[in-house]
């Protein structure tokens, strides 16, 4: 619809006077776009993979995070778009509002779309994404070499619930050997701290 919010479900379920998450402002697209993984202490943890189509970043919950080895699809359910500022976000949201918890940056680089159509040519991230396949090659400190998200139930406007697959590709950043690090071990790319260490300073 002409004139939507992206990202007004976003803003909707935030008290942004008592929540430190940024309320988000109009966007911009750099030379490439961005993307985030953010652990999300929730009561149920997780990871939060994020990918910048253009002024949003389309966000996945991934229950057992991105993983290394091709053989491991892993779960990823469609949350709201977040505003660009949100790749930046680390603290704790208070208990009772929207995501209460703890959130640590695990992660965050730049990313390049890899999706073609049959002809071999270029198809934009987001016409990939409704398709429900999109290929797209990671650069960032942890994550890198060439990834997948692949839609297998819901969308299309149906009233069954959305969720897509997020795989590695079989590349030379592929690694059978190393699964995903554990949430509660890992560190900030940001700030080197734990989610205790987060949760423990309040911010």
């Amino acid at each position: 619809m002409a004139g939507e919010d992206p990202l007004g479900s976003y803003r909707g379920k935030r008290d942004f006077d008592r929540t430190p998450k940024p309320r988000g402002g109009p966007g911009s697209a750099g030379e490439l776009p961005h993307f985030v993984v953010q652990i999300h202490d929730a009561g149920t943890m997780h990871f939060d993979v994020r990918l910048q189509v253009g002024s949003v970043l389309k966000s996945w919950a991934v229950p057992k995070g991105p993983s290394a080895d091709p053989r491991e699809k892993r779960l990823a359910v469609p949350t709201e778009d977040h505003p660009l500022e949100y790749e930046e976000f680390e603290g704790v949201i208070a208990p009772g509002e929207y995501g209460g918890g703890t959130v640590i940056v695990w992660d965050i680089g730049t990313y390049r779309p890899l999706s073609h159509d049959r002809h071999g040519r270029p198809v934009p991230f987001a016409e990939s994404l409704a398709r429900g396949h999109a290929t797209f090659w990671l650069d960032g400190t942890k994550l890198g070499g060439g990834w997948a998200l692949t839609r297998f139930r819901g969308g299309a406007g149906g009233t069954e619930k959305e969720a897509w697959l997020l795989v590695k590709a079989a590349d030379e950043r592929a690694d059978r050997r190393r699964g995903t690090t554990d949430p509660r071990r890992a560190r900030s790319v940001r700030s080197g701290r734990t989610l205790r260490q987060v949760a423990a300073h309040g911010s």
